[in-house]
């Protein structure tokens, strides 16, 4: 089992940066690959960003590729996201998520796929 604990979120003007951390408990981090995942007020949770186990593969929703950056350190535990450039649009709830394996279709990463999950942490982005 995996137990999730998101960091980082806070208040930032547009055109700011931000990075979040999740830091994973349990020894088998590194068999999972990692996700993050948002979630606006009435929206429904979209795919942000994915890594495999190894770190050797990124995957990235249009809406953030050249902007987000997800990494992870696996003597760590954790997996980042780091933000750049930042929008008014990406305000919301930023999850992180391990799935023992990146399934990809219909065009994304679908959060029923994803096996745990962490509490989320808020992310506001000022005009």
């Amino acid at each position: 089992q995996v137990q999730l604990v998101e960091s980082g979120g806070g208040l930032v003007q547009a055109g700011g940066s931000l990075r979040l951390s999740c830091a994973a408990s349990g020894r088998t981090f590194s068999s999972y690959a990692m996700g993050w995942f948002r979630q606006a007020p009435g929206k429904e949770r979209e795919f942000v960003a994915a890594i495999s186990w190894s770190g050797g593969s990124t995957y990235y929703a249009d809406s953030v590729k050249g902007r987000f950056t997800i990494s992870r350190d696996n003597a760590k535990n954790t997996v980042y996201l780091q933000m750049n450039s930042l929008k008014p649009e990406d305000t919301a709830v930023y999850y992180c998520a391990a799935a023992p394996v990146l399934t990809y279709y219909s065009g994304s990463y679908y959060p029923t796929d994803f096996d745990y999950w962490g509490q989320g942490t808020q992310v506001t982005v000022s005009s």
